[in-house]
């Protein structure tokens, strides 16, 4: 059984626990945020940890973009604005449109 791919949805993200409710949040890459700036907005937003935001900050600026939260669309409305407060691209969609 081979390492799962970090870009893999881990199943957890989508459990009931965690609220996972067809809504998603995704960040784009630009140039006028830091790292330290993206890591700690995402952090703020998500509750995440610092592993967690250094690992979707990285997806952002190597990947062009990033989903960085899971759940129902008035927490990821909330999540998407505050990321959005520091001037980043935001989108909330739904979980299977892009």
């Amino acid at each position: 059984m081979s390492a799962p791919s970090i870009l893999e949805k881990p199943e957890e993200l989508l459990s009931e626990s965690s609220g996972g409710s067809g809504w998603k949040v995704v960040v784009y890459n630009n140039d006028h945020n830091t790292y330290d700036e993206v890591i700690f907005i995402l952090m703020v937003a998500t509750e995440c940890s610092v592993e967690e935001a250094e690992l979707e900050t990285w997806e952002i600026d190597h990947l062009g973009k990033s989903t960085v939260h899971y759940s129902g669309k008035e927490e990821c409305d909330r999540v998407g604005e505050i990321i959005a407060s520091i001037g980043i691209e935001v989108r909330v969609l739904e979980e299977f449109g892009d």
